[in-house]
């Protein structure tokens, strides 16, 4: 294995006398199909992280004639939903790039839209103050979530696919029943305006984020707020989780990713790169990596361990609003102002 990592070293650090296609097809084979994770040898990444692109522009979809705010995959990695300015959800299928459901109802600016874990339906919530459950296939409204009078600011679901947890601007955790329709909890937050909210991995907590530029973490079968995290100096835009449920990352409108533990609420690394508020943010599928995007018109990848950046992809025009990565892990999705979703491998 050492004489492996020698050889493609060399070639990396002679890339004078290779073409760039070459070294990259060299590192592609390295970090994908032998799946070296970084950190495992450290000469050899520092090499690695300053010749390879690691992701590259794989296909843009254009033509849409509005701006595009968010994009999802779908659990089986085939297709994804996103959401367009002219208040319309799509759902494309990213190997043939063409549309195969379009989505109309919503009034007013819509925030967000996820498929259900089994990725029969989509949920969307927007400013015309509701939630709809929509039937992929069909392309029909199946229920209309009510009870919230204000815009309705994100929406996701629950891992088991049972529920639907929402927040909207009057501060307030409401919690559906994916069946019926029905709100069976609510649990109302200390800020004015939250923006975020998240299962965790096992489904026991929550994670929400707000204006006033506060986390809180949840008890879900208690409705009760846990811990509070604060070190953000903006809005938090967007709160997550990692794969095992233990970390949290947070991106805001201070240009910065933070990454916090769940058992202490200690933050642990600040992620400074980006010169424009971050939109979006999510670990990789394996923990070890996190993806972000942002007004500056890029997207980056960090290390999770270190907090160093790993590479930024370049390519949209004008503020990247949103992204995700296929549950493969080699993927990633991004929508922007400028009306094009790209697709980096």
């Amino acid at each position: 294995m050492k004489k492996i990592a020698f050889i493609i070293a060399y070639c990396a650090t002679t890339a004078v006398e290779q073409s760039e296609k070459e070294i990259n097809t060299i590192i592609h084979n390295w970090i994908r199909i032998s799946r070296v994770k970084f950190g495992w040898i450290t000469d050899f990444d520092r090499i690695i992280t300053k010749y390879a692109k690691h992701f590259q522009l794989h296909k843009t979809l254009k033509g849409y004639k509005t701006t595009i705010h968010r994009v999802r995959f779908s659990s089986d990695g085939r297709n994804i939903v996103f959401v367009l300015g002219d208040n319309t959800i799509q759902i494309c299928n990213i190997g043939l790039g063409k549309q195969i459901q379009k989505f109309k109802g919503h009034e007013h600016w819509i925030k967000a839209a996820e498929f259900s874990p089994d990725g029969q339906n989509i949920v969307s919530c927007s400013e015309d103050e509701t939630i709809r459950l929509w039937n992929v296939k069909s392309g029909k409204e199946v229920i209309r979530f009510e009870g919230s009078l204000n815009p309705v600011h994100c929406v996701n679901f629950s891992p088991d696919g049972a529920n639907i947890v929402s927040c909207s601007t009057d501060a307030i955790i409401r919690i559906w029943d994916v069946n019926s329709g029905n709100e069976i909890r609510q649990m109302e937050g200390l800020s004015e305006d939250l923006l975020y909210v998240q299962f965790s991995p096992n489904g026991r907590m929550l994670v929400s984020a707000s204006e006033d530029n506060i986390m809180d973490l949840w008890d879900v079968s208690k409705g009760k707020r846990l811990r509070e995290l604060k070190g953000h100096s903006g809005p938090v835009l967007c709160a997550k989780f990692s794969p095992d449920g233990k970390f949290i990352i947070s991106c805001s409108e201070d240009n910065t990713i933070r990454i916090w533990e769940v058992q202490t609420v200690k933050e642990l690394k600040v992620l400074c790169g980006h010169s424009g508020q971050v939109n979006d943010v999510k670990f990789f599928p394996d923990g070890q990596t996190i993806v972000s995007c942002s007004d500056d018109k890029t997207i980056r990848l960090w290390d999770a361990k270190t907090g160093k950046e790993i590479q930024i992809l370049e390519g949209h025009s004008k503020e990247v609003t949103g992204l995700d990565i296929s549950p493969n892990g080699n993927t990633i999705v991004s929508c922007s102002l400028d009306a094009t979703i790209r697709i980096w491998k």
